[in-house]
């Protein structure tokens, strides 16, 4: 990550940007090849729904790349089941987590555009297509996501949120992909169970493997999107480019939900914001950034004043989450500091 921005300009934050088809006339260019990668672990039944998704596209894509671990050979087997209804390519790799299984499937990727969605998603029928449009509106466009309706069981989350993927000018990243309504908008960052890109915005381009964790490497979409942005592509997150995703178990130490805790887990998703945010921001507002992380925080990745609060809530790992978040900090500074990206 070794793009440069003046400090100024990577100090100011971010408005929000409804973005609308005005620039092009999709309809006067030639549509666009769309290859759609599903990395994928130990969840067959998962994948078998995504790929039923992929089956029922408006527009069909060109590739479906399924990663595979070598360990894993039932979900390789469902993946070629589908050989007759998708262009599907399984790819084997011996190497765990998401970053390494994304960045092979990139690697194997013939599209225009690349698609990446979570083995537990199911895109809507208009996904690929809508992706697809948006693209052919602007050349500037070099990434596109949408809204994750998030169900516990078969029960979607309720809520919604206008304000989706910002970065906050001292830090603070506000995801909200999974409740976003209203108009397309610009956007700091996508989520990884449903975003996408031009493969010319992301040629030379892959996710960080200094990014700690052995499963899902927290944070990478921050980091990748971020490094994006400074290269001076657009990011548009559009509520009706959407999948259904299913939040399924993880196999390894970083766990979903409030009641699953793990010190090392906590360190590397820490590490990993900690990384992106100190290659992305200018001195001045690293300077912010290291006092609001280790003075206040966020519920997620606890400061002091955070650390009061989850205490008063009663959270019983309030202060092994402020130790692993504060070891993170320093790790992924010092990480930054003698490898600058």
């Amino acid at each position: 990550m070794s793009d440069s921005m003046t400090p100024s300009t990577r100090s100011q934050p971010t408005a929000a940007r409804p973005v609308s088809l005005v620039p092009v006339d999709p309809d006067t260019i030639e549509r666009l090849g769309v290859t759609v990668i599903v990395p994928t672990y130990r969840r067959p039944d998962q994948l078998a729904s995504c790929l039923d998704g992929l089956v029922r596209q408006t527009l069909a894509p060109v590739q479906v790349v399924v990663t595979v671990r070598d360990t894993d050979p039932g979900s390789a087997e469902v993946a070629r089941r589908y050989a007759s209804a998708l262009p599907v390519q399984v790819v084997g790799i011996d190497v765990p987590g998401q970053v390494a299984a994304i960045n092979r499937g990139m690697d194997h990727a013939r599209g225009d555009i690349v698609a990446i969605t979570d083995d537990d998603a199911v895109p809507h029928p208009d996904w690929v297509e809508r992706i697809e449009t948006w693209y052919r509106t602007d050349p500037r466009i070099g990434g596109v996501g949408g809204r994750d309706h998030v169900y516990h069981g078969d029960v979607p989350e309720s809520g919604e949120a206008e304000v989706v993927g910002r970065l906050q000018w001292f830090g603070r990243v506000i995801g909200n992909h999974h409740l976003g309504v209203g108009p397309a908008q610009d956007v700091d960052v996508l989520k990884g169970a449903n975003w996408s890109f031009r493969r010319a915005a992301i040629a030379g381009q892959r996710l960080n493997t200094r990014l700690r964790g052995s499963g899902a490497q927290v944070r990478n979409e921050v980091d990748f999107c971020l490094r994006l942005s400074r290269r001076g592509w657009r990011l548009v997150y559009d509520p009706l480019v959407a999948v259904d995703h299913f939040p399924a178990v993880r196999f390894d130490i970083d766990q979903r939900g409030t009641d699953h805790f793990h010190p090392l887990a906590q360190e590397n998703a820490t590490f990993n914001d900690t990384l992106a945010l100190m290659a992305h921001f200018g001195p001045a507002n690293r300077v912010v950034f290291a006092l609001w992380a280790t003075l206040v925080g966020t519920c997620e990745f606890p400061g002091l004043a955070q650390w009061a609060r989850l205490r008063l809530r009663g959270d019983r790992h309030a202060g092994a989450k402020l130790r692993a978040t504060l070891r993170g900090r320093l790790a992924g500074m010092r990480d930054w500091r003698e490898t600058p990206a």
